[in-house]
Parts: structure tokens; C-alpha cells; sequence
């Protein structure tokens, strides 16, 4: 287990695990807002560590709370839009006009957005599909720049979904920051090398 023998909080963000969805369509931001009363919790800056969507909300949190916050270890997160980002297929943008027009029903759209969605949009129900929506067109670029203490970087080489690429430009916009690339490693580092995110979190706390 990753957090085996260290007091940390591992909290269920709205919408996912056991806490309810929120009422409305909330960006990083907003989540941070939300668990930032957690801070209070820890006798002193704590490590933050975050992965993909949590990530979000970890940079957001440090960004905020520079001065609350202790060191930052970030996997599979999508800190910065890419500036080669596609417009959705044609055959994608054919059916979602023909259903404006009534020609199409919303049954056969929300039929090709699950076909062509990935699996967190797949999975994701009412407001939190609205809420992935707006996360995925969020960049970071501001926060990363105004962070302050020192962020490290765990990604994996084959991460399909958020690639080294994307650590690369980060650690750019980070004062302090670090970048280690795991072999054979993709997305999932938590799950796929839990003992580099351990080392890494033990480090931290040194």
C-alpha cells in the first residue's frame, strides 16, 4: 500500500467514491476551494500528491495556498492543453448537427459520444459529465508558474493518455520541479508502480 505507515487524508472529492455529486458544474478551482478546509487537519504543510483529475485540484490547491502547502507529487495529469488539440471527427460533428436539426435522436448521439468518449466520459453520468467537460478544457499554465515549493513529477513512459510531453511543458512553467519517467509504466502509476510513488512521497517528508 502506497500511504501504508504514513497519517495522511485521502478524501473521496464530490462525485466520485462515496461523496455525493455536487449541484452544479464545478471547475479544479472550485474543488480546491472545496477541500482546502482539510488543511486545517495537518500541524504542518502536508505533501500533496495527486493523480490525473486529482492533480488538477492538488495545483490548484498549492497555487492558492502557497504558504499551507508542502511539497507537490504529481502522476498522469493533464496540466497543459495541447496546442495541437483536434477539433472533434467529422463523423462525430455529421450526427451532432443532424440531432440539433431533429433528424437524429438524443438516444443515437449520446450512442457516439460513449463510442468516441474515453472511459472516465463513458463511465460519467449528469453533472459529472458536464464537470469532466469542463476540466478537460482547462489549462494550468498560471498556477503552475505560481507555485512555489518543489513539485516532482512521476510519469510513465507509455502514458497514452496524458504523455511525458505534457510533464515536459509543466516542469517548464514549474520553479522548482522535477521530472522522473518510469519504464514500462503508463497511466496508472499509482496502481502500476506504487513503490515509486512511495519512495518518492517518502522523500518528501524528509
Amino acid at each position: 500500500m502506497i500511504m501504508e505507515d504514513f497519517s495522511g487524508i485521502a478524501p473521496d472529492l464530490p462525485g466520485f467514491g462515496a461523496t455525493p455529486a455536487p449541484q452544479e458544474v464545478l471547475g479544479a478551482e472550485a474543488y480546491a476551494d472545496i477541500v482546502s478546509g482539510l488543511l486545517d487537519s495537518f500541524e504542518r504543510p502536508p505533501v500533496l500528491v495527486g493523480h490525473s483529475f486529482g492533480g488538477r485540484v492538488a495545483v490548484c490547491l498549492a497555487a492558492k495556498h502557497p504558504g499551507r502547502v508542502g511539497p507537490l507529487l504529481l502522476t498522469g495529469v493533464p496540466l497543459v492543453r495541447s496546442q495541437t488539440a483536434r477539433n472533434p471527427a467529422i463523423g462525430y460533428r455529421i450526427v451532432r448537427r443532424l440531432n440539433r436539426i431533429g433528424v437524429i435522436s438524443d438516444e443515437r448521439l449520446e450512442e457516439e459520444r460513449r463510442r468516441r468518449g474515453s472511459a472516465d466520459y463513458r463511465a460519467a453520468t449528469g453533472v459529472m459529465r458536464d464537470i469532466l467537460v469542463k476540466v478537460v478544457n482547462e489549462s494550468y499554465e498560471s498556477q503552475l508558474s505560481a507555485l512555489s515549493g518543489p513539485v516532482r513529477l512521476i510519469w510513465g513512459e507509455d502514458d497514452r493518455e496524458v504523455p511525458v510531453s505534457v510533464a515536459e511543458t509543466a516542469r517548464s512553467l514549474i520553479r522548482d520541479a522535477s521530472l522522473e519517467v518510469l519504464p514500462g509504466v503508463g497511466h496508472f502509476v499509482t496502481a502500476q508502480a506504487p513503490d515509486a510513488l512511495r519512495r518518492a512521497i517518502e522523500d518528501a517528508l524528509e
